[in-house]
């Protein structure tokens, strides 16, 4: 599936979301979703969206990320609607659209202490 197919399916998903998508379908769209969050700026872009709202500057200090980077990786989970953004005055701000995306990042995330070995495993 192209990174194209995925942002298509992730947006299709969010914006029909009393749609009851098939099996197949569903996994599609998980998969979209993961492969989104397969990257590492856009990864610590929802790590730092989880812990509250944020404008582009403040994501910029804490990926450490170009700008321009952090746009357009902001531009795609937008397109994707994993994230929201409203005005305040000059400024757009980011926030997480869903409180799942946070434990899934959180998870994520957790798994990794396990595989580096910052954290005993967990059963």
């Amino acid at each position: 599936m192209s990174k194209r197919t995925d942002l298509a399916a992730a947006h299709d998903a969010h914006q029909h979301p009393t749609a009851h998508p098939s099996g197949a379908e569903r996994l599609e769209v998980a998969a979209g979703v993961l492969a989104l969050l397969a990257d590492r700026t856009r990864l610590a872009l929802l790590e730092r969206l989880a812990a509250g709202e944020a404008d582009v500057s403040t994501l910029t200090d804490a990926t450490g990320a170009a700008r321009p980077s952090v746009s357009q990786h902001l531009a795609k989970l937008r397109l994707a609607g994993l994230v929201a953004t409203r005005r305040d005055g000059r400024r757009v701000v980011y926030s997480l659209r869903h409180g799942h995306l946070r434990r899934l990042v959180a998870e994520a995330l957790s798994v990794a202490d396990h595989q580096i070995g910052a954290l005993p495993p967990h059963d």
